[in-house]
């Protein structure tokens, strides 16, 4: 009690560091009674000795070196964290060893020395042997800044107590009731836009309708529908031939497969490209060259590398002014051609394309890495012309930028009135094409073709082009101002420029006299593209339905 300890090598003093009683013995519970808290503890029991050594307040009474001062010993310290335990969690074989002397107490009130002595146990100053007076730190407390006085107002000031805004600043108000005006004739234009942009859009409504085709194939095909039987090219060049074989057209799951497959697994590769005479059973037209074929390897000539199918309602099912859909799946694989089309019945305007022809869907089953549109595009057009050397192609896409069209069933549709005509896919804001024909900003299809006044016809005679729609008696939307038909089929190749020379590694040239030949001859290639599993080979056709206007 009131031992004074060495003095420091700089020759300061520590100060006299106070004795127990007057810093306050450490106190916890298993000492004893607040009354016996000033007093020495009591010996504790064998049971309690190893615990109470190991306390704070045992290193007091007990620890090495000067008495009273907390001790190391030793043992490796433990965690700091297990002063903070009940003494009967904390470790018996733990040593706490509390910050170094002198302890930071408070100093007794009046006490200088004690001053000297807190202030120096807790900084850095007592870490580096600098020990600062009791008047150093008075004369650092008397240099610190006194507190401002509030600069608060007491009350709000009154107008009168701001007499500028008294004063009308006609420029600043003027400028805020132009900026607000402006704010109203931008929403109200906004919403004019709108307004006549929604009543713009031309559609049919159910109401205007009578469904006058329906398809589901619960009952096949053969009831709805006339197949096409030939390997002629059907204009286009085209390289398959379309049977009514089981394995190129079939129902399964209340939907209709068309399936292309290789003409060599029937009669083998070698008899495709030679010494071969293909008779198709079964052929539909009258053209005999269009029913067989001989191969040859001296003039040329292949049978069509490809078999598929063709059905249309011709006959059957037509349409004038109204709404068809058709929801499909498009197949997979290098040159296929799967297409949703429309023929007039009657060909009023004469042969193709003075009557013209609608294109619901066109698409190529190439991968979406082939430059010219793959399977992640689909096509519509509409194809007519004064001449067949003076043609009209209107047409768009759509582009599914997440995924294929080969992957999964859309809905391809078309609405068709007097006045104008939508093609679209899925929805009627993913429009394909939105042709308007009359009314404001319409055009008839004579004007859309933007038509030479003289022209070449076909014996090379130039002749004068003119609107034979309207000297027929057609309005300004003919020639599509009569009955049409829907056709289903898929195609392979073909010279009609639907597949561009040069492109995506194609392997024939359009204006080439042996282009089918050139096309049979990288069969490996482009046959290792088709998927063997049916459900992605295969243009599978969900359901087709049509709609007339007017009253059933």
């Amino acid at each position: 009690m009131g031992t004074t300890y060495p003095v420091p090598a700089n020759g300061q003093s520590y100060g006299l560091l106070n004795d127990v009683e007057e810093l306050g013995r450490p106190f916890a519970p298993f000492m004893g009674d607040g009354s016996d808290r000033s007093q020495t503890p009591p010996s504790p029991n064998a049971s309690q000795s190893q615990l109470y050594r190991g306390s704070a307040a045992g290193a007091m009474q007990y620890g090495d070196g000067a008495p009273g001062l907390p001790r190391t010993g030793s043992t490796a310290a433990m965690s700091m964290r297990a002063p903070f335990l009940s003494p009967a969690s904390r470790p018996t074989s733990s040593l706490w060893a509390p910050p170094s002397v002198p302890y930071a107490y408070p100093p007794a009130s009046g006490s200088s020395s004690g001053l000297n002595t807190y202030v120096g146990s807790g900084s850095a100053l007592y870490a580096a042997g600098q020990y600062p007076s009791y008047q150093d730190i008075q004369a650092q407390l008397r240099k610190a800044k006194p507190v401002m006085p509030s600069s608060r107002l007491p009350e709000k000031l009154t107008t009168e107590d701001k007499p500028w805004m008294q004063i009308k600043d006609k420029r600043s108000c003027a400028s805020w009731w132009l900026t607000f005006m402006g704010m109203v004739a931008g929403v109200a234009g906004a919403a004019v836009l709108c307004y006549f942009s929604w009543t713009s859009v031309l559609l049919l409504s159910n109401s205007d309708l009578c469904q006058v085709f329906s398809e589901d194939w619960s009952n096949g095909y053969t009831n709805n529908w006339v197949a096409d039987v030939e390997l002629g090219g059907f204009g286009n060049g085209e390289f398959q031939m379309t049977t009514t074989d089981s394995k190129n057209i079939y129902t399964q799951n209340n939907e209709l497969y068309i399936m292309p497959t290789l003409t060599s697994e029937d009669i083998g590769y070698g008899s495709v490209l030679d010494g071969y005479t293909y008779k198709l059973s079964g052929c539909t037209t009258t053209n005999a060259t269009a029913c067989s074929v001989t191969s040859s390897n001296k003039s040329y000539t292949v049978i069509n590398p490809v078999q598929t199918a063709r059905i249309s309602t011709r006959g059957k099912a037509s349409l004038k002014y109204g709404r068809v859909e058709v929801v499909a799946k498009i197949p997979t694989g290098d040159w296929l051609w799967p297409a949703i089309w429309m023929l007039p019945v009657n060909n009023t305007y004469g042969n193709w394309p003075m009557s013209g022809e609608i294109d619901l869907m066109e698409a190529r089953g190439n991968s979406p890495a082939y430059p010219a549109q793959g399977t992640n595009y689909v096509r519509a057009s509409l194809n007519y012309g004064v001449l067949p050397g003076v043609q009209t192609h209107l047409f768009g896409w759509w582009e599914d930028k997440r995924s294929a069209f080969s992957e999964q069933f859309h809905t391809y549709a078309l609405e068709w009135t007097d006045g104008w005509m939508r093609l679209y896919v899925d929805s009627r804001l993913q429009a394909m094409m939105n042709i308007k024909i009359t009314g404001k900003g319409g055009k008839s299809f004579y004007d859309q073709g933007n038509y030479p006044s003289t022209a070449t016809n076909g014996s090379n005679t130039e002749v004068v082009v003119q609107d034979i729609w309207s000297e027929a008696g057609g309005g300004p939307n003919a020639p599509y101002d009569q009955e049409f038909y829907l056709i289903l089929d898929v195609a392979a190749g073909g010279t009609s420029g639907w597949f561009p020379d040069n492109v995506g590694g194609k392997p024939w040239y359009d204006g080439s006299a042996t282009a089918m030949r050139e096309f049979a001859l990288a069969q490996d290639t482009w046959s290792a593209t088709w998927p063997s599993d049916a459900d992605d080979r295969a243009f599978r056709v969900g359901s087709v339905k049509m709609w007339k206007i007017g009253a059933c």
